[in-house]
């Protein structure tokens, strides 16, 4: 279950809560410094102190390509997802050595191969900065003014806390802008590959088996973090263990799911159900015929495409899910019972009068959002995206640190410049096909006569502007590309390069964009705000805010569900994987690896593979460890099933699950198929 970390739409941006009169049984996705305890005392009888909160939050690893992970052992290695180090793995990849579909193993350290511009983050320390945010915020200011204000004061605050501490500093916004928190991070760079598994066993089933239940999945794969050129020592790694969990056991997530909109009024809900989803889906399917037409073209195009295919595949089915979820009438009208309520309870205090506005004005911004909608430059590609980076940092670093858009500051500088240098391959054929159809878009949505498209394209075709572009361009040359970036302004309005002209034609639209955008976000935040203190007001503040790609503690009991009459299991095991493959015989997507097939024989047919718990997790917790009480890895998370992708707008225990790999398979899996003792014997120690 990836997630899709970089927005296609404002409204994905917006962050939310729930309050607990309105929690089902286990929900919750809950910042590290405000767990639920007393919750977890009485119904678990575990009551995590300081040290357990530490230990685990330490523990845990955030992947800059959407993803999340954890330390298993104290010489560095890394525990995440095969579809969340798929990134890196197509990267690594060549024509003679294809790591994404045949797997990898490093028999040594030496071995061990190093990802081009892959950044882990581990947590150390998280601050309430609300008040310092707010204090130069004037309750009459215009969002323009507020928005500006709250960037440049948000950019003070992560500068001054890297330069008092060489962590990574980002300040985030939780409960709508009700509160901000600076989460400080410690970075890791140097990130080798150590294992993979074949791709036909980490996402066996395929696109039918995606998001569906049983499962038999080794979406598993290891990595390793270097420190001056040496396996880094980590102190707080999670120990391993030796038969996963019981069934009805409380089992606890600690990952970074992406986003979710609990918060969202009624009326932005069905703006994301007639609107915002669709014009998503729309993007995805087209996307999804343009990779399957490239990959058609022989078989190294399908290697080139294939992580941004299944991506999209996996994007297009989430989204599908989540458009179902608000199709389905019992969700919206509990959300319109739930804000009914809340409505009543406000009108009915002369105190929380102030707060009813906010539904008035977020209804205003759903207008203006379904307005905007298809009415901006979407260009992408590779090759497009590095050339209007180095064309927005001239721009930016001519202003103060704190002034520039969030990405351009000083404090963020090391992670752009890890991305932007990046010795990660570029497949001209693929950039073309891309950069053709992205602008072909922009074209088809804002007319080909539009003042913004005759800028862009100067008299040639889409087809025609994308071949000049991508053919003659040097951008895929690292030194050109440092070139430019240190000659600022004048080397970019000095350069004759066909990609940063093609930048720099749309940057004014594009830029005007982002201002608008960025006052929309002020002014939705704003109002969220609002609808938040009156929460708090009305239903207390012991609760837990929406998803932010930050880390979150999820937790719930190992437990099966009933479906269409049929009780399914909590787990699957390793031997089920084979008759799976038997029951789709002559299906690709249920072929397994030879290596697989090789080993039967030395397999234990019972090894538990995939199990489902309750825990309350969306996208972004891909690679989350599960543990038990006593901080044991037990479990991997990788999916959740289809009842769980309304989970963006509620959670629902009855029948949604999140899905994970077994600790046990992984084990055996590295022990009797991939002769990788050496490995397994690292585990959490």
């Amino acid at each position: 279950m990836p997630n899709i970390c970089k927005p296609f739409s404002l409204t994905v941006m917006f962050v939310a809560m729930t309050f607990l009169n309105h929690l089902r049984a286990d929900e919750g996705m809950w910042l590290f410094n405000a767990l639920p305890v007393d919750h977890l005392k009485s119904t678990y009888d575990v009551e995590p102190d300081d040290q357990w909160t530490d230990h685990l939050m330490k523990s845990s690893v955030r992947f800059n390509v959407g993803g999340s992970a954890s330390f298993v052992s104290s010489n560095g290695l890394v525990l995440t997802n095969h579809h969340v180090g798929s990134d890196t793995l197509a990267k690594l990849s060549t024509p003679e050595n294809n790591y994404l579909k045949d797997g990898f193993l490093a028999k040594t350290t030496s071995d061990e191969l190093k990802a081009p511009d892959l950044e882990l983050n581990q947590l150390v320390n998280i601050k309430d900065v609300t008040h310092e945010v707010n204090a130069k915020i004037d309750a009459g200011m215009d969002d323009a003014t507020a928005a500006t204000e709250r960037r440049k004061t948000i950019g003070e605050i992560e500068q001054a806390a890297k330069d008092e501490s060489g962590l990574r500093s980002n300040v985030v916004t939780l409960f709508g802008g009700g509160r901000y928190h600076l989460y400080q991070y410690k970075k890791y760079t140097d990130v080798r590959l150590v294992w993979a598994p074949e791709s036909a066993i980490a996402f066996f089933g395929g696109d039918f088996d995606n998001f569906n239940y049983p499962r038999f999945c080794l979406d598993a794969c290891i990595f390793r973090v270097y420190e001056n050129d040496q396996p880094a020592v980590i102190e707080h790694f999670l120990k391993w263990s030796p038969n996963g969990p019981a069934e009805n056991e409380v089992v606890f997530v600690s990952g970074n799911p992406g986003r979710t909109r609990r918060i969202f009024t009624v009326d932005a809900l069905k703006t994301q159900r007639d609107h915002m989803l669709p014009y998503s889906l729309d993007y995805f399917r087209r996307r999804e015929v343009l990779l399957q037409q490239y990959s058609l073209r022989g078989v190294e195009e399908a290697r080139q495409a294939k992580d941004d295919l299944f991506g999209i595949q996996n994007a297009r089915k989430l989204y599908t899910g989540k458009l179902q979820g608000l199709q389905d009438p019992a969700i919206l009208n509990s959300k319109i019972a739930f804000e009914k309520k809340l409505r009543e309870q406000i009108a009915a205090n002369p105190e929380l009068a102030k707060y009813d506005k906010a539904f008035a004005a977020i209804e205003e911004i759903q207008k203006k959002k379904i307005a905007r909608l298809g009415t901006g430059v979407r260009i992408s590609s590779q090759l497009f995206e590095i050339a209007q980076t180095l064309v927005q940092m001239a721009e930016e670093d001519t202003k103060p640190s704190a002034e520039r858009l969030p990405e351009f500051r000083d404090s963020s500088r090391e992670s752009l410049e890890q991305q932007l240098f990046s010795s990660a391959p570029i497949y001209k054929g693929l950039e073309q096909a891309l950069l053709a159809d992205s602008i072909g878009r922009t074209v088809e949505l804002l007319g080909a006569d539009s003042e913004v498209c005759q800028k862009m394209l100067r008299g040639a075709s889409p087809v025609q502007l994308a071949s000049a572009a991508v053919n003659q361009t040097q951008l895929d040359d690292i030194a050109f590309r440092k070139q430019l970036a240190s000659g600022g302004t004048t080397a970019i309005n000095a350069s004759n390069d066909p990609m940063i002209r093609l930048a720099k034609a749309v940057d004014a639209d594009v830029r005007a964009e982002q201002k608008e955008s960025e006052q929309l976000l002020e002014a939705q935040r704003q109002a969220y705000a609002l609808i938040a203190e009156a929460l708090f007001a009305t239903q207390g503040t012991a609760t837990y805010p929406d998803a932010t790609f930050t880390l979150r503690l999820a937790f719930g009991p190992v437990k099966g569900y009933e479906l269409n009459g049929q009780q399914i299991p909590a787990w699957t095991t390793m031997d089920g994987a084979f008759k799976h493959s038997e029951n789709h015989e002559g299906l690709e997507d249920y072929q397994l690896p030879t290596s697989w097939i090789e080993n039967r024989e030395t397999i234990d047919p019972d090894t538990p593979f995939n199990f489902v718990s309750t825990a309350d997790i969306i996208g972004g917790n891909s690679g989350s460890p599960v543990v038990n009480k006593d901080l044991e890895l037990v479990g991997l998370i990788f999916d959740g099933n289809l009842q769980s992708l309304s989970a963006d707008y509620q959670y629902d225990d009855r029948q949604a699950r999140s899905v994970s790999v077994h600790s046990s398979a992984i084990r055996e899996a590295l022990v009797k198929i991939y002769d990788a003792s050496h490995v397994a014997d690292q585990l959490g120690k």
